[in-house]
């Protein structure tokens, strides 16, 4: 199997309606796009650009509209779902593509789920980390979330207006990336939930203090606060201010599986697992074209970070078994 280093990695800018969409590839082969999540960059895949390109694929990881080199759009609706669907489409379109097997972690995964239900004829598969894919409908999503937080509040609600998470963040965007890495990682102390807020308190309360996770160096960490520090913080948290759009917008698409093959990779001590264990359960209703389905012991959240050589292991095994 050839060989594959980060000298291989070719970063470009094409044109979609955010504007514009930065991506790095590497490899040639079927092509498999690789959205992040919050709050990441393309180089959240920096474990499986390589693997995935030795493997035999063209490997694409974009930075996601409002995130890194990709454009900003000023407007907080701007960062709806339909939107995003459109991005992708329109990066397999730049490529040369006709369509691309999509992989998504933590918004990435709801990203690709909802990409496969509006776009089927360009997204033939499906891979989810770390957060299950749930069906369009339901109860309207702010007023779920209200209710969750009890005496508290709950973090996407917290993250609604806009300003002020900015306002906790961007005065320490290095710290503040480093304690929530490593209060969502499996190496986490107890009492490291940045899921909840305090009336009248920060997220950041929460955060282990001085340490980073286990999979993380001081280099990675300078990689993604370079970016957020010139970047800020809006284009990341508008993914959240539009939910409730979102359950407008696919208001069609209520209740309706993503039947394509797909495949779920999780954390086990990641709470996205443990809160939506239901939604794992109804995969074999929601995902009627899985695969395969995995929880990794002793993992957290950032699956494809913290656990590189599984997930590496599994995406391609997985992607080995597509129809061509």
């Amino acid at each position: 199997m050839p060989q594959t280093s980060a000298v291989d990695r070719t970063h470009r800018l094409v044109s979609t309606p955010a504007g514009r969409t930065h991506l790095v590839e590497q490899g040639a082969g079927p092509l498999v796009l690789l959205l992040h999540g919050f709050p990441e960059s393309w180089y959240a895949w920096r474990h499986q650009l390589p693997a995935l390109a030795a493997a035999g694929y063209r490997a694409v990881a974009v930075d996601v509209r409002g995130y890194g080199r990709s454009s900003r759009p000023p407007e907080a609706d701007a960062y709806r779902m339909l939107e995003l669907v459109e991005d992708n489409a329109a990066v397999v379109e730049a490529l040369g593509e006709r369509s691309a097997v999509l992989v998504g972690h933590d918004w990435g995964a709801a990203i690709a789920a909802a990409s496969a239900l509006v776009r089927p004829e360009t997204f033939r598969a499906v891979g989810l980390l770390s957060v299950p894919y749930t069906p369009p409908g339901g109860q309207k999503p702010s007023e779920v979330f209200a209710r969750m937080g009890g005496d508290e509040e709950f973090y996407v609600s917290y993250f609604q207006e806009p300003g002020r998470a900015e306002a906790e963040i961007e005065p320490d965007v290095r710290g503040w990336l480093a304690g929530f890495y490593a209060a969502l990682s499996a190496d986490a102390p107890p009492g490291a939930d940045p899921h909840f807020v305090a009336r009248g308190g920060r997220l950041r309360d929460r955060f282990p203090a001085g340490r980073l996770p286990g999979w993380m160096s001081e280099a990675d960490l300078d990689v993604y606060a370079a970016e957020f520090e010139r970047t800020g913080l809006t284009g990341a948290l508008n993914r959240y201010r539009n939910m409730d759009r979102d359950w407008q917008d696919l208001a069609d698409f209520s209740g309706a599986p993503v039947t394509q093959p797909s495949l779920f990779i999780g954390g086990g001590l990641d709470a996205s697992t443990t809160w939506l264990a239901d939604a794992i359960e109804a995969f074999p209703a929601t995902l009627p074209g899985l695969r395969a389905s995995h929880i990794l012991d002793g993992c957290g959240h950032f699956v494809q970070q913290e656990r590189p050589a599984d997930t590496n292991r599994l995406l391609t095994e997985w992607l080995a078994g597509l129809p061509s």
